[in-house]
């Protein structure tokens, strides 16, 4: 079976189930707590989940992924395939046509020329782009009028669905961003903190990194919807008062990512106002190894940039030794219990791209050392730390601040110690380390540490996209204002040319093949990612709030539209 085949016989459903209200605003106030706090209203400035996902309260795009992986249309008429022509036969272009009547929520049509736009402005090759990933191999936009956009791709392109796909590629009024193309991007903080959009919501007020206020969207297309006439987003604090304020409290009635220990949530559920809700997708906790070194000895531009080495992690056996000390089972059950699971790769659903790689799952301490010794890293002044050619084995892991995260810090440096790593920790605000602020010494992107711990996913069920990140060239650097999605600065000749080989295969099950040995490279055969947990995704609604279907392919808020309140 070919994913032309998948195309050919996709068929492309309508609207969402009926909304239980029947006029906009009449459900009141709604309260939203992400405890990671977003920092900006557009993901094409931040890959930070938080920042995503608020954004997806105002801003769409043409399609979105269901609950079930499935792709069904927003913005567009219907998603295009090859059978109903939206999909060239030769797999080099995809025609969308967006519905009739759309308008901003300033009340101006959305026309063919603010898709265009959004591409255009995330592929300037002077701005830094945070989802350009999504806009691989893409030659030329057409708009043949005002309600159609050709995307054209310079090869067959058996996976179309990068470009304007879920809540990570969304689109943009040209009219507010069009002076806010390259350098200038980042700079536009008036659009990029209020952006005029087409979804459910409008930013009344935006708080970086505090609380984001919201309205109905006078404009919004269907009449009935959403059933709040406000909103609130609140971020900040943490998972555990998170979780407390919906399943114990009451205050707010929805809270994001409740990421604690299974017998913290478990308890606070008994508290009856509210309820956990959870679901596996493709999000997954590890470690990404600094290929680059971020000594602040160096000039402030070029620390963790290609043009320098990093010094300790450049060692292949360095990498697979602290992978090694690792018991990710133990961390998988003090930190998520039956909401996690063990795992050695990246990719780890859906099943047709999970390689069986399950080598790590078993710790190996004493191989740990004997591989660092062979190596030529010992511990000749009897200090505990070992050190080779004049150079101390020592390194600083960062994470973002969360209890669970501490807690495998905690963990992970006490075996790294045992092999003869010496390991300071640090930890960051999340809001901070996930917020893309290019002017911050603390991002996660700018990785002025030599190992960082974090999750994220992708949108959608194939994985090409979320690959293709680690693309060479793809790294943050100065010149893309610290924006970029090769995190540890990977490159690798094989891996970029497998990743050609993928977008340009349509056999489902060879398509399967490829992504298994791009993530067995990255994972196993380099190490420069040391995957630990594949983490189910657990929020929590109150009992009073009616509509939520929990998505781990898109955006979590990703049906805010269709939530309303239920009369307790």
């Amino acid at each position: 079976m070919t994913l032309k085949t998948l195309l050919l016989g996709a068929v492309a459903t309508g609207a969402l189930a009926p909304a239980a209200f029947a006029e906009r605003g009449e459900d009141g106030h709604v309260n939203i707590i992400y405890w990671q706090a977003p920092s900006i209203m557009t993901p094409y400035l931040s890959s930070g989940t938080k920042d995503i996902e608020a954004s997806s309260l105002v801003l769409e795009p043409l399609g979105r992924y269901t609950e079930t992986g499935e792709l069904v249309p927003y913005l567009a008429e219907e998603i295009p395939t090859v059978e109903n022509g939206g999909v060239s036969e030769d797999l080099k272009s995809i025609t969308w046509k967006l519905k009739e009547g759309l308008v901003w929520s300033d009340g101006t049509p959305v026309t063919s020329a603010d898709v265009k736009f959004t591409a255009d402005y995330c592929m300037d090759p002077e701005g830094g782009c945070a989802q350009l990933a999504k806009f691989d191999h893409i030659s030329s936009i057409d708009t043949p009028d005002d309600l159609t956009v050709v995307v054209n791709f310079d090869e067959p392109m058996p996976n179309p669905y990068g470009p304007f796909m879920g809540g990570q590629s969304p689109i943009l009024q040209k009219a507010q961003f069009e002076n806010c193309t390259g350098a200038a991007a980042s700079t536009c903080t008036e659009a990029n903190f209020n952006p005029i959009g087409t979804g459910p919501f409008v930013v009344d007020e935006f708080k970086p990194n505090d609380v984001i206020s919201l309205s109905a969207n006078p404009n919004y297309r269907d009449p009935a919807k959403p059933a709040f006439a406000t909103a609130t987003l609140k971020g900040g604090g943490d998972a555990e008062a998170a979780a407390r304020a919906v399943l114990q409290t009451g205050e707010y009635d929805y809270a994001w990512n409740l990421q604690l220990a299974p017998d913290v949530l478990a308890s606070m559920a008994e508290g009856g106002q509210g309820t956990p809700v959870s679901a596996f997708g493709t999000l997954v906790e590890r470690l990404e190894m600094n290929m680059t070194d971020p000594s602040p000895d160096l000039p402030e531009g070029e620390r963790s940039t290609v043009a320098h080495p990093h010094p300790i992690l450049s060692d292949f056996n360095v990498r697979k030794a602290l992978s090694m000390a690792i018991d990710r089972n133990l961390l998988t059950e003090i930190g998520y219990g039956q909401a996690g699971r063990a795992t050695c790769n990246l990719v780890p659903a859906p099943e047709l791209y999970a390689s069986d790689n399950t080598e790590c799952l078993t710790q190996d301490l004493e191989g740990a050392k004997a591989l660092l010794e062979e190596a030529g890293w010992t511990d000749s002044d009897g200090d505990g730390i070992r050190e080779k050619d004049g150079m101390k084995l020592s390194l600083l892991y960062q994470s973002s601040t969360n209890a669970v995260r501490q807690d495998f810090q905690a963990l992970i440096k006490d075996w790294w110690n045992q092999i003869g790593v010496e390991t300071e920790l640090r930890n960051v605000d999340s809001s901070v380390f996930f917020g893309g602020d290019p002017g911050s010494p603390d991002t996660f992107q700018k990785f002025y540490a030599d190992v960082e711990m974090y999750a994220n996913n992708f949108d959608g069920t194939d994985p090409q996209s979320y690959l293709q990140m680690y693309r060479c060239g793809n790294e943050p650097k100065p010149s893309s204002q610290w924006q970029g999605e090769n995190i540890n600065r990977f490159c690798n000749e094989e891996y970029d040319a497998l990743l050609d080989e993928l977008a340009k295969t349509g056999e489902l099950s060879k398509r399967g093949e490829i992504a298994k040995k791009l993530n067995d490279i990255i994972t196993k055969e380099t190490m420069t990612i040391v995957p630990l947990v594949d983490r189910g995704r657990v929020s929590a609604h109150s009992n009073t709030l009616g509509g939520v279907v929990l998505n781990t392919w898109d955006s979590e808020l990703w049906n805010a539209a269709d939530w309303y309140r239920i009369d307790g």
